[in-house]
């Protein structure tokens, strides 16, 4: 059960990234009936360290001792991280914690100090693009992944820049205590509640927002009519446009093709109802558009590499199934 989480702080750390952790894990909102964490944030170099933004400091009274009952430990961006060194003392207790089950999550830059400590050797993990030939570069034994938002190899957690490591903290509570609590916290935070990426096989690169300039009228039909058959055909008639006009502009304004747009989009309806409802596969499958539940197998493994038992079997435990 992930209730004791510790935040480490070291020198340079960016305060956004450490206030990733703190917005998500250090707010107590009981009022709402949702979980209270143990949180405390750690320093691994002295009660008071300097920020990579001038003129304030970070401190606390905790030290690495902190981390020994913690869940989860979360390393938080940093403006040298990819070029420091780390207190052994550090790597050890990072070390240890991943010994003992604990959770390993880093933000961004973060993701240095736990290949420092050889977190990363066989594992595929994320960080910002910026990043990720200097990672690869001194960590060859880390598969780095540099076109995705997180990557959950438990228990090592890793994500990209700054909103990746919300999208990464919320799968987290998604994925240890349910839909609805992930949910409520992205609310109160008015974030999305769940970006693509998540566990090693259901990481996908995400679709380019659209800037609706041309397509967008369509792209909130089709949205609403994920389980009408349509053609591109229909879809450029709806658009005033030709056929080929229309799957051009789509293309320009999405990133994709109408076809994989919607069917897409029907994988993402399958999943919100695997995680928040009890329906059987076939009436699944018929609201999300595939027809049957082989048909909404077949997409659904080939999209996310898990079948949809499985999938709502990681979300809602194996009671659900």
């Amino acid at each position: 059960m992930l209730k004791n989480v510790v935040a480490i702080l070291l020198d340079g750390v960016h305060p956004f990234e450490l206030g990733v952790a703190c917005e998500v894990f250090g707010l107590d909102r009981s009022d709402e009936g949702l979980p209270v964490y143990d949180f405390a944030v750690a320093s691994a170099e002295g009660p008071t360290l300097g920020t990579h933004v001038s003129g304030f400091t970070v401190s606390t009274p905790h030290g690495l001792d902190r981390l020994e009952g913690a869940d989860l430990v979360i390393v938080p961006a940093g403006n040298t991280y990819a070029v420091r060194g780390y207190p052994p003392e550090l790597l050890d207790a990072l070390r240890s914690a991943a010994d003992r089950g604990a959770r390993v999550l880093s933000v961004c830059s973060g993701v240095f100090a736990l290949g420092a400590a050889g977190l990363l050797d066989g594992r595929r993990c994320a960080v910002h693009w910026q990043h990720a030939d200097e990672l690869a570069r001194q960590y060859p034994r880390a598969i780095v992944e540099p076109d995705v938002l997180y990557v959950d190899e438990d228990p090592i957690i890793t994500s990209a820049g700054t909103a990746a490591g919300i999208d990464a903290c919320l799968h987290l509570v998604r994925r240890e205590q349910g839909p609805e609590v992930a949910n409520a916290i992205a609310r109160r935070m008015v974030v999305p509640p769940h970006r693509d990426g998540g566990q090693a096989q259901y990481i996908e690169r995400p679709l380019p927002a659209a800037p609706c300039d041309t397509v967008g009228e369509v792209l909130v039909w089709m949205e609403r009519h994920l389980d009408e058959e349509v053609t591109v055909e229909q879809l450029a008639a709806r658009a005033l446009m030709s056929p080929r006009t229309f799957a051009r502009r789509f293309q320009q304004e999405t990133g994709t093709t109408p076809y994989r747009w919607i069917l897409r989009q029907r994988v993402l309806l399958a999943q919100q109802l695997l995680e928040g409802t009890d329906e059987t596969m076939d009436a699944i499958a018929g609201r999300t558009g595939f027809g049957n539940a082989a048909a909404l197998r077949h997409q659904f493994v080939r999209a996310l590499d898990t079948t949809p038992q499985a999938y709502r079997r990681t979300f809602r435990g194996p009671q659900a199934a």
